[in-house]
């Protein structure tokens, strides 16, 4: 996955650039894809793309990116080479992007976030246990399968006078086998730093295993009342845990940039199109928001081709203008060319029957790094 450096060092350099936003492969028949494929080829040349750009995008998407339907793409090229070859889990957000032009448009690797988020998996027996460390709709980045000691007699047994060492005994050895879990556990949050732990399994498993963590996993830990590690087990209560936890992540990244950026009486920040403008030309923005649906709006932005990259669009405009832009791309190219964060946020989930809500597009809003016109 492209990193904001990598991002940023493209950014920097010339285009023209050609690009394409479109589904992944799904489970179509071949006519449907081919078909796909031929309206990617099509809108590339209307658009005036390089006949080795246009093909080198089109190769990209002819190979699968292995990920499950749904699936998005983005590509990007320059000079018949391809510099960037992104897929995201899920469907696609927002409409379909091919074309040629001096700005791609970035704001769709900005907005699949989720794959960001880095977290621990575990699915714990009595006995045994899977750990993994995941991304959003990725094969796991780390799987370690963990074999304890299988000694232990059952917990009921039918009676005697050893009935109550037998359990002694097995639950000593259930411990021992959580301890070694924990261990791994423990390892990868202090590794990784994953933004939650989410656990599944036997319930006894699950409590032990709670009792062992140390307190940097606890803090961040999710029990899942689900014996997932049983063979044939349903898996729905594990994967809905996930999305919620991925889901509230993101909700709070969101909402740490409106409360950071309301402090000291709104002076921490800047709210509106205008004032984001301008504290992102002093450099000033630490972390900027924007709502999705500003994608939406016909409002456009010149982007520059050096310090401070944006301009309000006006009659007499500077010399070193590349081109106007939307405003939300306008802004998150100036964002991540200063060295911000930016996040994009969008409606809250809703069913396919739903309908979108009628709203306007939230002003952009940004936490600064200084207040006033000048640091210190």
């Amino acid at each position: 996955m492209i990193g904001a450096g990598q991002l940023v060092s493209l950014l920097e350099e010339p285009g023209p650039w050609t690009y394409a936003y479109v589904d992944g492969q799904g489970a179509e028949p071949q006519g449907i894809e081919d078909a796909r494929r031929e309206s990617v080829r099509r809108r590339l040349e209307e658009a005036g793309a390089p006949e080795a750009d246009a093909a080198a995008v089109l190769e990209v998407l002819d190979n699968a990116a292995g990920l499950p339907s749904p699936s998005a793409r983005y590509v990007l090229a320059r000079d018949g080479e391809v510099e960037v070859d992104e897929s995201f889990p899920g469907a696609r957000l927002g409409p379909e992007q091919c074309g040629h032009a001096q700005i791609p448009p970035i704001l769709p690797l900005l907005r699949d976030r989720a794959d960001d988020i880095r977290y621990v998996v575990v699915e714990a027996g009595r006995g045994d246990a899977e750990v993994r460390l995941e991304r959003a709709g990725r094969p796991p980045e780390h799987v370690q399968e963990i074999e304890g000691r299988t000694d232990a007699l059952p917990k009921v047994q039918a009676g005697g006078w050893s009935q109550s060492r037998y359990q002694r005994t097995s639950e000593e050895i259930w411990k021992h086998n959580q301890a070694d879990v924990a261990r791994i556990v423990d390892r990868l949050v202090q590794q990784h730093s994953p933004r939650f732990v989410v656990v599944s399994g036997d319930v006894r498993a699950r409590q032990l295993l709670r009792d062992e963590l140390g307190t940097a996993a606890q803090k961040i830990l999710i029990l899942v009342d689900a014996h997932t590690h049983a063979a044939g087990a349903d898996r729905t209560a594990l994967d809905e845990a996930i999305a919620t936890a991925l889901e509230e992540q993101l909700r709070s990244t969101e909402q740490d940039i409106v409360d950071r950026a309301s402090t000291d009486s709104g002076s921490a920040g800047a709210h509106g199109l205008g004032a984001v403008v301008e504290a992102l030309r002093q450099a000033r923005v630490e972390s900027l928001l924007l709502d999705a649906r500003m994608l939406d709006s016909d409002a456009a932005l010149a982007a520059l081709d050096e310090s401070p990259w944006v301009a309000p669009v006006e009659d007499d405009e500077p010399a070193n203008v590349i081109e106007r832009v939307p405003a939300a791309e306008a802004l998150a190219r100036a964002a991540l060319l200063t060295g911000a964060r930016v996040v994009v946020a969008e409606d809250d989930h809703q069913s396919d029957d739903d309908e979108r809500a009628d709203r306007m597009a939230r002003e952009p809003l940004a936490v600064l790094r200084w207040s006033g016109s000048s640091p210190g």
